[in-house]
């Protein structure tokens, strides 16, 4: 029986880069993930960049975020946003999405639904819904 592998063994770090890639690509053209779109800067680099270096620590690989920023709490740089159930779950859809884009083995996508959303739900910040979508006197909310 062979032991089995990490989403690192399986995807490498080129394919980690191409998710993440992909999965901010889906973000950037899908309207239902124009809330979370919104929460980012206008150039995506940067954050296609951190991500996917967190993500080949996270799965198994190198610790590049760690070497690079120190801490891997992600709850930390997410409290100046409105992360509701809503805004994880478009995280959640583009994710799967690029998984889907990417080509992801099914022993993949089954690997990493469960870790993922834990992921999300852990950078979820608030219960509801942001103000700003259900008050129409509010037009920005942060």
């Amino acid at each position: 029986m062979t032991a089995p592998r990490t989403p690192y063994e399986i995807l490498g770090e080129e394919g980690i880069r191409e998710l993440t890639h992909t999965f901010y690509d889906i973000m950037d053209r899908l309207p239902e993930a124009a809330p979370l779109r919104a929460m980012h800067a206008e150039d995506l680099s940067p954050m296609k960049e951190k991500l996917a270096e967190y993500l080949i620590g996270w799965m198994g690989g190198p610790p590049l975020y760690a070497q690079k920023y120190g801490s891997v709490c992600m709850t930390t740089p997410h409290e100046p946003y409105h992360i509701g159930p809503e805004e994880r779950d478009q995280w959640l859809l583009c994710m799967n999405r690029a998984l889907e884009e990417t080509g992801a083995s099914e022993e993949l996508v089954e690997m990493l639904t469960i870790p993922l959303f834990r992921i999300a739900d852990a950078v979820r910040n608030r219960e509801g819904p942001s103000s700003a979508t259900t008050d129409p006197n509010i037009i920005a909310a942060s």
